[in-house]
């Protein structure tokens, strides 16, 4: 119970931070929703969500062995996939000790199980979205702490998790007149400059994000694929039974007056 409300407090004060950050962050992107039926994305996006969430942020409401529903088997789950455990039913949990983590970051990550959930934002779009956006918008900032900065979040605590992927970059921008008060100007994106090339090209790099965040999505609520095709069996049950009781309806009372 402590775990679970240490859990859902996390998740409010996430929701407390997109919020904040959608306030004066960029416009989000679409996310390319095709990717959360894709099992070959959705596999790479554990790989990925593995090797380089999984060392500070935990999911604790979601087990190495619920992997099998993306087309893994247990034997891959075990050689490919469990670095902080070796039990392929345990729960996902960050290799990083909890109390190293307060220390360093000043609070705990955040636990990732329904992140993507807890992100989403009427006025700007989904979870998904959000992420999606996030991990591709992170820029070099030597007046943060962390040395970076994200248009998305500014001033997020976060460092870049994936910057090896997608190298290092500096933000430009420029001033310009404000649209409502002229004696006032505004501090306006203008584009990124790449300082540093990573592994991958910048498509890869999008691609791979979208492969983390199509897992991130699923990994928030595994069964929702299975729900959407009962829910499509029931709707069509239900409507063959609409169509027989209203025949069985107009002959019960054909003959009364």
């Amino acid at each position: 119970m402590k775990k679970l409300l240490l859990t859902l407090l996390a998740s409010l004060a996430l929701v407390g931070g997109a919020a904040q950050a959608s306030e004066g962050g960029a416009a989000w992107d679409k996310f390319p929703s095709a990717k959360t039926s894709d099992l070959a994305a959705l596999q790479n996006g554990a790989k990925l969500f593995v090797n380089y969430c999984l060392n500070c942020h935990s999911a604790a409401f979601m087990r190495y062995n619920r992997m099998r529903d993306i087309g893994l088997t247990e034997a891959q789950i075990k050689d490919n996939l469990l670095f902080a455990t070796d039990k392929v039913g345990d729960t996902m949990k960050a290799s990083l000790d909890p109390k190293q983590a307060k220390e360093w970051f000043g609070a705990l990550p955040p636990d990732l199980s329904v992140i993507a959930r807890s992100r989403a934002d009427i006025g700007k779009g989904s979870g998904a979205d959000y992420l999606y956006t996030y991990l591709r918008t992170y820029y070099r900032d030597d007046t943060k702490a962390t040395g970076w900065n994200n248009l998305a979040f500014p001033s997020v605590a976060m460092p870049h998790a994936l910057w090896e992927l997608q190298g290092q970059r500096v933000a430009k921008f420029v001033e310009e007149k404000d649209p409502h008060d002229e004696a006032k100007s505004v501090h306006r994106f203008a584009g990124f400059e790449q300082v540093t090339p990573g592994k991958l090209s910048a498509n890869d790099y999008d691609e791979a994000v979208a492969d983390l965040v199509a897992y991130l999505q699923w990994m928030g609520e595994p069964a929702q694929g299975q729900r959407v095709r009962v829910g499509v069996w029931v709707l069509l049950f239900l409507s063959v039974f609409v169509v027989i009781a209203w025949r069985l309806n107009a002959v019960y009372w054909k003959d009364v007056k």
